[in-house]
């Protein structure tokens, strides 16, 4: 990878791609392109009527942007990394960038209405289309709409009934990692950290997030069919409770539970950690001393979104970011330095490395299709049951400490 890739590190790690908070649901969408529709109902919520831009008029000479560390470079980082100067002299939007370190921060300076656009996690982005924080997104207005790649549009975390709510920028897989001098035979799937996980014991690592009571849930919908899990994000009291004794149980062999970029990286450098949940950019930086897979049963993963607020006091501007920022030029910029795939995969033409999206699977769909993206976990299950409730994000949170001791 290159190296400025690696210079994210602790901002982005400990920032996270995901600090998920409480959940709220869904609303309802239209799939003409005319916006929401008033009072309409999805997964048991009101849809807030909110109105969609029809056309662009002139631009307001700024926009507020809420982003994850290292989407809204600026070169004050490194000046050398810099995609927002060219989009102020391009449009002549002055970018006032603030970087949010969770989700639930996002979603409370958003209903500020002080802002105009933000890149929204899987988790956050339900949350602000429910709370009639986010604006439908009229993509006939974005010159780059069209180039983004389709198996990232109109999915559960950016669209409601076929309407987009905001506008793909990255995603990436969460891999099994292991050292191969250590690790053998090497593994082949998610066993290796559950199930199987005493043959290394004290050096396995897990993400530290009630998050990754997934990663469980995913573990058990493949090798335990009985228990009726559809879908890693919905699962009833009892499928949660068989995540959680799963979890205790692998926590018997935990070197670490890490959110921080480095203390991964740090543990598999020494030794201290063997095997373990990880991203490609960890994986690139560490090097040659571990293998990074996606096994054949899939996984968990993320893919981030941006967002224009339904009040936004700058909303030609808005548009202007949301364009440009999913431009090749921008997206290559930022797919690098960040370390995820590009939605935009013209921007593979333009990476220094040349192998960038190749080692990042950007125009993979069936690659793309084995992740099961974040996705907040609600009451009102999300694989469509409706004779049971399901745990939400609450009770994830009380599980996880519960795991954790």
């Amino acid at each position: 990878m290159k190296t400025i890739g690696s210079k994210r590190l602790a901002a982005v790690a400990c920032a996270g791609l995901l600090a998920l908070a409480t959940a709220c649901g869904t609303s309802s969408g239209d799939g003409d392109g005319g916006g929401p529709k008033a009072a309409e109902e999805q997964g048991g919520f009101t849809a807030p009527d909110v109105p969609m831009m029809e056309e662009l008029g002139d631009m307001e000479g700024e926009v507020n942007i809420l982003a994850w560390p290292g989407y809204a470079e600026d070169g004050s980082t490194d000046k050398s990394i810099d995609w927002v100067t060219p989009f102020e002299e391009k449009t002549g939007c002055q970018a006032n960038v603030k970087y949010f370190a969770t989700s639930d921060e996002a979603i409370q300076l958003m209903k500020s209405g002080e802002y105009d656009v933000v890149s929204a996690s899987g988790d956050a982005s339900l949350r602000l289309i429910a709370g009639g924080d986010a604006a439908p997104v009229n993509t006939d207005l974005l010159t780059n709409y069209p180039d983004i790649e389709d198996f990232l549009k109109d999915q559960p975390w950016n669209s409601v009934d076929g309407q987009m709510y905001g506008v793909p920028h990255g995603w990436g897989a969460n891999l099994l990692m292991y050292n191969p001098d250590v690790v053998d035979p090497a593994p082949t799937g998610w066993s290796a950290v559950f199930d199987d996980a005493s043959q290394y014991a004290g050096k396995v690592t897990a993400y530290d997030s009630p998050i990754y009571i997934a990663d469980a849930a995913l573990y058990l919908m493949n090798t335990q069919p009985d228990l009726g899990i559809k879908d890693p994000y919905a699962l009833d009291e009892d499928q949660l409770a068989a995540a959680v004794d799963l979890l205790k149980k692998q926590k018997a062999n935990v070197s670490e539970y890490w959110s921080d970029y480095l203390k991964e990286v740090a543990a598999f450098k020494s030794g201290d950690s063997v095997i373990g949940t990880t991203w490609q950019v960890i994986a690139s930086t560490i090097g040659d001393k571990v293998e990074a897979f996606l096994p054949d049963e899939g996984s968990t993963g993320w893919s981030d979104t941006w967002m224009i607020s339904a009040d936004a006091p700058d909303p030609n501007c808005g548009y202007a970011w949301m364009d440009y920022i999913t431009s090749p030029e921008a997206q290559a910029a930022v797919a690098e330095y960040f370390g995820e795939a590009p939605a935009n995969t013209l921007a593979c033409d333009l990476t220094s490395d040349t192998s960038f999206c190749d080692t990042y699977h950007a125009k993979d769909a069936a690659y793309a299709d084995q992740i099961h993206y974040w996705t907040t976990p609600i009451a009102q299950c999300l694989d469509g049951r409706t004779d049971v409730t399901c745990t939400d994000y609450g009770d994830w949170t009380t599980a996880w400490t519960e795991v954790k001791g």
